[in-house]
């Protein structure tokens, strides 16, 4: 059952009952006035979104003419709820809920579709404001990061869009420990060698987007973008993926050398930046959904630079898995021996041929503290 709060606006986000209006004037709703939403509002936000009606959007005037969508939008969706964003607060959802917002999935329009509270829509609806206030709700983002660009999209919204729109964020801990004021240099307590220590010996995704990874440039990405392939979890479907579009330059008769690899002229690639520089020991490659459409086989060129920017190395590649075979729907893992020794890197470049899908990738190993500023 979608949750019906309030018709209110609200200044002190933490209390239990929030003012019916900004003048803390008390209205009378009738029939509007309902409870607001239960959700709990003492969970932990490494970081949060607010949003109101206070502040005009600005259209990129040149993303517009040329139809593109800005570069930024390249990088992970920190909200989404296919990493864990979820919905804390918002003040109404009459219409459509708030979480349709931080959906993965693209708005849809169902013509037909209705509700006992009026038109259904793939968005978030509040009913038309007749008090004092704005509405605005607050989201917990998925995993805690550096947000370089927003995406405000009203797909389907012609007569009840929202004119405007703000947005602020906050970065939230719980328990912190008091600062210290009379410490120099860099000498270390038995705590923190301890925590030191775990860094180093703790085996991670490197690459994962909860863990920092990023997708910096690709190939193709026609019918699923390589950052999927970081995501948390096993994919739910080929669209949770990174597929591509079938290449044009494959030969007319297909053959393979003495390991059953086929003799292709071309690759398609994905280049990433790890989330942590370490040390890898294995790899997993997962075609999961992909049954005729998984490349036949790929391998994996990694990295050290010392550059902080998103530009991708052009020097200093060497391969750390050689050309492996692959198969449909199905995890692959490679260690050991299977990997060529790389050292500490930084950047990853996944190469399939001649094309095809893979779901999910995995770099796991170990982190290195402090060896890359």
């Amino acid at each position: 059952m979608p949750r019906r709060d309030s018709n209110t606006g609200g200044s002190d986000l933490w209390s239990s009952t929030l003012p019916l209006d900004h003048g803390g004037a008390q209205s009378d709703l009738g029939d509007q006035s309902r409870p607001f939403c239960t959700r709990n509002r003492d969970d932990h936000l490494p970081a949060l979104l607010m949003l109101s009606e206070k502040a005009k959007m600005v259209d990129d005037d040149s993303t517009k003419r040329s139809g593109q969508k800005p570069s930024f939008t390249e990088l992970n969706d920190l909200i989404s709820s296919k990493i864990g964003g979820k919905v804390i607060f918002s003040t109404d959802d009459w219409f459509a809920t708030a979480e349709n917002l931080i959906k993965a999935e693209e708005a849809v329009f169902e013509p037909a579709s209705f509700t006992d509270f009026g038109k259904w829509m793939d968005g978030w609806e509040t009913r038309r404001k007749r008090i004092p206030g704005h509405d605005w709700c607050i989201i917990q983002l998925g995993a805690a990061g550096i947000i370089h660009g927003v995406d405000i999209d009203t797909s389907h919204f012609t007569g009840n869009y929202a004119p405007k729109v703000s947005i602020q964020a906050a970065n939230i801990y719980q328990d912190l420990p008091a600062r210290r004021g009379d410490r120099m240099g860099q000498g270390q307590n038995m705590e923190e060698r301890k925590m030191i220590d775990k860094l180093k010996s703790e085996v991670i995704d490197l690459a994962a987007m909860l863990n920092g990874g990023i997708c910096l440039a690709y190939s193709n990405a026609h019918f699923g973008h390589p950052k999927n392939m970081i995501g948390p979890g096993r994919s739910k479907f080929m669209r949770d993926g990174w597929e591509t579009a079938r290449r044009l330059d494959r030969p007319a008769v297909l053959q393979a050398d003495a390991n059953g690899i086929l003799q292709v002229p071309g690759s398609e690639w994905a280049v990433f930046k790890l989330g942590h520089p370490g040390v890898i020991t294995k790899v997993e490659i997962d075609t999961n959904h992909f049954k005729g459409n998984f490349p036949d086989s790929c391998w994996i060129e990694v990295c050290r630079s010392d550059d902080p920017s998103f530009d991708v190395p052009r020097t200093g590649w060497k391969t750390l898995l050689p050309a492996k075979k692959l198969s449909a729907h199905n995890i692959h893992y490679f260690t050991g021996n299977q990997l060529r020794s790389s050292g500490t890197v930084t950047h990853a470049r996944i190469f399939m041929a001649p094309d095809g899908g893979i779901s999910r990738v995995r770099l796991w190993g170990n982190k290195q503290v402090n060896s890359v500023l």
